[in-house]
């Protein structure tokens, strides 16, 4: 396989295990790497195993539903895969602090779906970084954050 193929397949992993309707948090271990730099518009940036772990479980308690699948195929150059994406979910748990424009309280029952393309960089079988363009503003209109016009 060429190197732009096993990227491709760890992303595809990435996706399905990190991302996906149920998140195994021991891939964070397998494919990221140490000091990986997970970074979205609507979020501060992540850096690092344990603080990625901590981002999505306090995601996935806010949203227990959280989802994200890809919507097309991934595209691998040298280093980099990119992929685009929608998903979201309902936010019927824990208060959640974690967005730029503001806090949820706890069960507002609000429901986000949005859509986005991430672009990952891989050293040596291992993602070093996540940066995403998402659609936040219907994301953070649908939560309340934001007024419609």
């Amino acid at each position: 396989m060429s190197k732009e193929s096993d990227n491709k397949a760890i992303v595809g992993r990435w996706f399905t295990d990190f991302w996906g309707k149920t998140c195994n948090l021991a891939v964070v271990d397998q494919i990221a790497a140490p000091n990986m730099l997970l970074q979205y518009s609507l979020h501060e940036p992540r850096r690092g195993r344990d603080d990625i772990k901590a981002f999505m479980t306090d995601f996935r308690k806010a949203f227990p539903d959280l989802n994200f699948w890809g919507t097309a195929d991934l595209i691998a150059e040298g280093d980099y895969v990119v992929g685009q994406w929608e998903g979201g979910g309902t936010h019927s748990g824990s208060a959640f602090s974690d967005f730029l424009m503001g806090s949820l309280p706890a069960s507002t029952g609000r429901k986000m779906h949005f859509t986005g393309t991430t672009v990952l960089k891989l050293e040596s079988g291992k993602i070093v970084q996540e940066n995403g363009l998402d659609d936040g503003v219907s994301c953070l209109t649908q939560l309340g954050l934001l007024k419609a016009a």
